[in-house]
């Protein structure tokens, strides 16, 4: 691996996840040398590189039979961990699978052979006249700690379409978001580009795949629950799209319905945070925020970011992973900034969020890290918190052929390369911590691995 990250990122102003802002970062020589950590110990079975103390386990492989009957589908890619029985994890995954251009890639196996087993009710789309059934959803995986394996695989959503990313949420279920907008037509039943919700559970069961519509109908990436509010905070995976919040009319039952707003800045309407042409936002400079309500959300015409834009909303690029951390939310826009080498975005929500009080104490937007430079983060995707240190672990997920790999910052400032694909060139996706903080899962999109890793993870 080459040594080629030439700086490292320092800040006085504390990350609220417990992570110093980032302003200068530190090569990858002096980056693998953080204690704590140490140097990259190169894989002999050429998986992943990691830090000496710490190891992996292969959990699940695409293709793989399930305990239910059906096969580990491709493309893992977002993931969240919750709290089990007997001291077990709870691993709820999504599949970014396509419609079906290939019925290899779903729980169905070769040529859908599985289908039968599961009823159409189960479904999201069954196709239209094709009868062919999109292939996205969850899987979820109940992993054991002291024995290093998964007990049990199963499906856990079905027929929805490119399951990207999504959030956990403070009730124990997980939030899968269709990265998608296409409509009822020739091969699909059903309009997609919804958020859809999945208990996190050890019954072998699939859920019924109902689409939360009042979280509205586009490009959907990542999501953030404020466990004391909460609302959610949602990401659109566009070059120009919009940061989104949902103000629920129960907490903790988004079923029932509730407002979608659009992020504004107060003092500049329609702001463009990119930087691509002009460096306009600046950097670790809190700005007031406004919230704008926002009118036929399910358009199937996928226009919300344009009229957002028009009506104020401020301007993103591709906002995808998004994490919730010690009172603020955290988000990635891959292809932000003038080289478009990626942004992290940090909103603190008002301490009157969501009522009449944020108008006059309004909640803050922060552009937090804009490299500018492949050599010190490539292209951040996926993003989670250790929640042991409050150390910042970002996915990487660059299209040119490089090397991708797990970095991480420290509450100092110090950056850190924590994991390597040694595998392929293929994103890392889908990090998260077990509750207790011990171990971090992560997927290798292709060929469709996952991956337990343990080791001495730094404690605050």
């Amino acid at each position: 691996m080459p040594n080629s990250r030439r700086q490292f990122l320092r800040s006085s102003t504390a990350f609220a996840t417990g992570i110093a802002g980032l302003q200068i970062f530190a090569d990858r020589a002096h980056a693998r040398k953080i204690r704590g950590y140490g140097p990259l110990v190169r894989d002999p079975n050429q998986v992943m590189d990691l830090p000496p103390g710490f190891s992996y386990r292969i959990i699940s492989k695409s293709g793989q039979p399930m305990s239910d009957g059906f096969v580990v589908p491709k493309a893992p890619d977002g993931m969240g961990a919750f709290a089990g029985g007997g001291g077990k994890t709870i691993l709820v995954r999504n599949h970014e699978v396509n419609a079906d251009v290939s019925r290899k890639e779903g729980a169905f196996g070769d040529q859908n052979r599985f289908l039968p087993r599961l009823p159409k009710s189960k479904l999201y789309d069954t196709g239209s006249k094709s009868g062919k059934p999109t292939l996205g959803g969850c899987t979820t995986i109940v992993y054991n700690h002291r024995t290093g394996q998964a007990e049990k695989q199963f499906l856990s959503l079905a027929g929805t379409l490119r399951n990207c990313a999504g959030g956990p949420t403070p009730w124990g279920t997980w939030l899968s978001c269709e990265e998608s907008d296409d409509i009822a037509g020739k091969s699909l039943a059903q309009d997609h580009g919804y958020v859809f919700e999945v208990p996190a559970s050890e019954e072998m069961k699939v859920v019924d795949p109902i689409p939360l519509k009042a979280m509205g109908r586009f490009r959907h990436e990542a999501v953030a629950v404020d466990p004391k509010t909460k609302i959610v905070y949602l990401t659109e995976d566009r070059g120009e799209g919009l940061i989104y919040r949902f103000l629920p009319h129960r907490f903790g039952k988004l079923s029932a319905g509730g407002r979608l707003q659009a992020l504004a800045l107060t003092a500049q309407p329609a702001y463009d945070t990119r930087n691509w042409k002009t460096a306009l936002m600046p950097w670790q400079i809190p700005m007031d925020v406004r919230w704008i309500d926002l009118e036929d959300i399910n358009s199937k015409k996928d226009d919300l970011r344009f009229r957002g834009a028009k009506q104020g909303a401020a301007i993103f690029a591709r906002g995808e992973g998004m994490w919730w951390g010690r009172g603020s939310v955290y988000f990635a826009c891959t292809n932000g900034g003038k080289a478009q080498k990626g942004q992290i975005f940090k909103y603190t929500p008002s301490p009157q969020e969501g009522n009449a009080g944020e108008l006059r104490q309004s909640g803050k937007l922060e552009l937090f890290i804009e490299p500018n430079d492949a050599r010190l983060i490539d292209n951040c995707d996926n993003i989670t918190v250790s929640p042991r240190s409050g150390d910042l672990f970002c996915c990487e997920d660059n299209d040119h052929g490089g090397e991708q790999n797990i970095v991480g910052v420290i509450p100092n400032g110090d950056a850190f390369i924590f994991a390597h694909n040694a595998m392929n060139s293929s994103e890392l996706a889908g990090a998260c911590f077990s509750p207790d903080g011990s171990t971090l899962f992560v997927n290798i999109y292709k060929p469709g691995v996952t991956l337990a890793i343990t080791g001495p993870f730094r404690k605050a």
